[in-house]
């Protein structure tokens, strides 16, 4: 007969490689639903192989059950009720706040385990491993926090914090938390944890504070990462392989993820760790003299346009999510399809409020994935394109990015929708993006506005080149 512990780390092994095996398949749109079933295959399973070995090593007792059963219908109850009720607008806020509450839980599992340490069990290996489980996932759950209430547009959150001095700040912070670190390591582990949890908490404001909100995706991208450091941490301080490796999985991908992220807006990933992202500011010039030569115009007449038309390509950002306007979108699409017109999406890495937001939304409304574009791949045929249809996009196709040294995005890759034929700027209002900055490609000589709900306006757009 097998021994338990072999048992369990034979179940462990097969749920790690479930998990990068549903990694894997999460890369692509197609395989992406089956990828997350079979992580959260993964996840089931490493729950009952625990339950199993704390009933193989005796700890198995009603008041320890009855809290379990309590914690995983709490759980359960949450996990489904926000799957049913939570949109697709709101997805930014709902990973925001699951990073949090990844980084929290790690924090409350290595406290647990703190404080049933013994001489024998409290080596500086296992020491250290709690401590960076307590820093790492405290800076993630305040973090996460502050993200979430940005995302939220919170007031309290809704402007950046001016600080300053902010790298000088943040530095001074983690190397206090590093040395309570090496103390608890070398000494006590009761008040240098708890040290170590109000530095974190301290530099997880600080670090998301200053944070403009149009970088949150990198944001979100890295705060990601710190969850599963956090949860490989932890792994090593209760001696649980699966939880090593899955966290090891989030951390090393939420590292690449940031990093992508930060390219595309030109980033530093230094800044990101010290929290010095340029916050939002307006450009010289005030709105009235920008839009001043705004013009608008109506489906009738971009039915027009779109009929003497060869290729077209759609620019999503937030406003579709907000309009759930993508099935409306696919169905304009897939008319001008049909018309012989060639149909592209250009997708911003950072477009949205979350890393690959626009791809999740196409996605659900079954867009061919080879009709996505990414920005390196669109730009440099942008001026061969007839129509540009930007809905809900502001800040990722702001020229500014390009023309102005002193604006908040200058440098960051943009989708050069100004460089094609027409433009056609679907949009609620004027109102600046979530950089806080006007556009000046709303008063360029070639687009045109059309004022309208994202959604509303594309099915008049349907229903005007029906008519055509």
């Amino acid at each position: 007969m097998l021994d338990s512990h072999i048992i369990v780390n034979l179940a462990y092994l097969v749920a790690a490689v479930l998990f990068i095996v549903g990694l894997k398949m999460m890369a692509h749109p197609r395989s992406a639903v089956r990828g997350n079933l079979i992580s959260s295959v993964a996840m089931l399973l490493s729950v009952l192989v625990t339950a199993y070995l704390i009933i193989a090593n005796g700890n198995a007792s009603w008041p320890g059950w009855l809290m379990i059963g309590i914690g995983l219908a709490i759980g359960g109850a949450i996990g489904a009720t926000m799957a049913i009720k939570v949109e697709m607008t709101q997805m930014p806020q709902l990973v925001a706040l699951f990073n949090g509450l990844g980084g929290g839980a790690s924090v409350f599992v290595a406290g647990a385990e703190l404080v049933g340490m013994t001489d024998a069990t409290a080596t500086p290996d296992v020491k250290l491993a709690t401590g960076l489980s307590g820093l790492i996932g405290t800076v993630t759950f305040w973090g996460s926090l502050v993200a979430f209430g940005k995302l939220q547009e919170i007031d309290l959150f809704e402007r950046p914090l001016p600080i300053a001095y902010p790298q000088a700040i943040n530095g001074l912070i983690a190397v206090a938390a590093i040395l309570m670190l090496i103390v608890m390591t070398t000494a006590g582990v009761g008040w240098p944890y708890l040290a170590i949890f109000v530095l974190a908490t301290i530099l997880g404001f600080t670090l998301v504070m200053p944070i403009g909100g149009a970088d949150m995706p990198v944001v979100i991208a890295l705060l990601n990462s710190y969850s599963g450091l956090a949860a490989a941490a932890t792994g090593f301080v209760i001696d649980n392989n699966v939880l090593i490796i899955s966290g090891s999985l989030v951390g090393a991908s939420g590292v690449i993820l940031t990093q992508i992220m930060c390219k595309a807006m030109n980033r530093s990933l230094v800044n990101v760790l010290f929290g010095t992202m340029q916050a939002s500011s307006g450009p010289a010039g005030s709105d009235e003299e920008i839009y001043a030569n705004v013009r608008s115009t109506s489906a009738e007449d971009i039915a027009m346009i779109l009929d003497t038309a060869q290729r077209v390509v759609f620019v999503p950002g937030y406003g579709l999510a907000v309009a759930q306007a993508q099935h409306a979108v696919r169905d304009l699409a897939n008319l001008l399809r049909d018309k012989g017109i060639e149909i592209e999406y250009a997708i911003h890495p950072v477009a949205g409020r979350m890393p690959g937001h626009m791809n999740v939304l196409l996605a659900e409304a079954d867009v061919p994935y080879d009709q996505l574009k990414e920005m390196d791949e669109i730009n440099p045929t942008m001026g061969q394109v007839d129509v540009a249809i930007v809905i809900g996009a502001n800040d990722v196709v702001n020229p500014l990015a390009n023309t102005d040294p002193n604006s908040p995005i200058s440098g960051m890759p943009i989708i050069e929708v100004d460089k094609a034929r027409t433009v056609i700027v679907i949009k609620r209002s004027l109102s600046p993006g979530f950089a806080k900055i006007p556009n000046p490609l709303f008063a360029a000589e070639n687009t045109l506005m059309f004022f309208s709900d994202g959604k509303k306006a594309v099915l008049d757009i349907v229903n005007a080149v029906k008519e055509m």
